[in-house]
């Protein structure tokens, strides 16, 4: 019997429902005290002491989990909710909703662990501050509140848009070079530039003088009907000429028939004969005057033809504008009314172009700030562009007024969606701008 009790835990027979020790058994007296010991160990465990090798926290409470403890498995011991208790948490969840400002869905006012507060000692603010981007929105739901929010900021936050994005598939784009031919474009644009009061070197001539053979040479262009480049560097060879060399009254209108000859060569794919060119000038030359002066001019501009003229300009700003056929021709249209002026030539190709797009937006109605877009592709800004923007209005404003209405009857047609007829932009010229 005795060797069959060691089978049992302690020596207990399970068929001994009392419990029951059988007395003058030491082997079974010795493994209860050794159980005892055991239990005795792990019960001062779960009391809370610091089970060995575990350290014990200075800062009280329990100690930090380690492996001893995780090992142990100790079962988490809950608070038991009483009735007290739970009367607290449903007034207080009932507090907090009240004071939940409107607008916000029940997920919001949702708590899955209220703090045991004494109800009597909690007192709610009174006037209850909403938050400001809900007092406009009393009747919408937090998502669409946030939606909105969000809309308005990006609406602030204007982004530069992509303009290159659509030509990418398109080689004759260029897109993977375009940005430096401009900033290259832009860096030697000085070289077609002349200096503003070139007239004053010139003894025979003025600058209205020039306004008259500009506009004379607008209807040529137009009646020849030649490419836009091709009448933007005929001005340019003009002015650089004319910048370098004597010229008397006589010869200017065969430096302005030369120019558009040279011009000619350089853009167009047909080029007029010289005789045309004769006969339009009312055979005031000969062809041999036309040939000499033409071996004149490119030895003067020492066959520089190659320049940034404000067209080039003009189409990359256009693009970045975004424009329709009605703001192109309206921006062709004022800045061609620059072309004529010779007080116009204190302004860089480039900032002419941007100020004739921002005029035309202006005129439209379409845009009375200079977009993010435009500026970082043009690097001009609005304010930069204020004071070429109003002499184009004023210009525009009297185009149709005095002797050289070339430009404004040229842009009265229906081929040019009579741009010239459209209303000046006066607020730009108001001092607040």
């Amino acid at each position: 019997m005795a060797g069959s009790d060691e089978n049992f835990v302690g020596g207990v027979r399970p068929s001994n429902p009392q419990g029951s020790l059988m007395a003058g058994t030491g082997k079974i007296t010795a493994g209860i005290g050794r159980t005892r010991r055991a239990l005795s160990t792990i019960n001062h465990n779960f009391v809370g002491a610091a089970p060995y090798p575990c350290a014990v926290s200075k800062r009280g409470g329990l100690p930090e989990p380690s492996a001893c403890s995780k090992n142990l498995q100790i079962p988490v011991v809950h608070r038991p909710m009483t009735r007290k208790l739970a009367a607290q948490i449903a007034s207080k969840q009932q507090q907090v909703e009240e004071n939940m400002p409107p607008g916000l869905p029940p997920k919001a006012n949702e708590q899955k662990d209220f703090p045991v507060i004494d109800v009597d000692e909690y007192k709610p603010k009174e006037n209850f501050p909403e938050p400001m981007m809900l007092v406009h929105h009393a009747d919408a739901t937090f998502e669409e509140v946030l939606i909105d929010e969000v809309e308005m900021e990006e609406a602030d936050e204007e982004l530069i848009v992509d303009i290159d994005s659509g030509d990418k598939k398109n080689p004759l784009s260029v897109v993977e070079y375009i940005d430096d031919l401009y900033a290259h474009y832009k860096h030697v644009e000085s070289s077609s530039c002349v200096p503003p009061n070139y007239m004053s070197t010139q003894s025979d001539i003025n600058d209205k003088m020039r306004g008259i053979l500009v506009d004379w040479l607008i209807e040529v262009h137009y009646k020849f009907e030649l490419m836009q480049e091709t009448l933007y560097l005929t001005i340019n060879l003009i002015d650089r000429f004319l910048a370098v060399e004597p010229v008397i009254r006589k010869k200017l209108q065969l430096v302005g028939v030369t120019a558009l000859l040279l011009a000619c060569k350089y853009e167009e794919v047909s080029v007029p004969v010289i005789e045309d060119l004769i006969v339009i000038s009312d055979r005031a030359y000969t062809r041999s005057e036309v040939l000499e002066m033409e071996t004149l001019m490119v030895n003067r501009l020492q066959f520089n033809l190659s320049v940034p003229t404000a067209y080039v300009f003009m189409k990359r700003f256009l693009k970045a504008a975004q424009s329709d056929d009605k703001l192109e021709l309206l921006a062709f249209y004022i800045i061609e009314l620059c072309l004529v002026e010779y007080e116009m030539l204190k302004f860089p190709p480039s900032m002419l172009a941007a100020a004739a797009v921002f005029t035309a937006q202006c005129t439209l109605g379409k845009a009375y700030q200079w977009s993010k877009t435009s500026e970082r592709h043009t690097n001009y800004n609005q304010h930069e562009l204020m004071e070429c923007s109003k002499m184009m209005v004023e210009y525009h404003n009297k185009a149709a007024t005095g002797r050289l209405t070339g430009v404004y009857r040229k842009y009265s047609t229906s081929k040019y969606g009579y741009a010239a007829r459209s209303e000046p932009a006066y607020f730009l010229l108001d001092s607040g701008y």
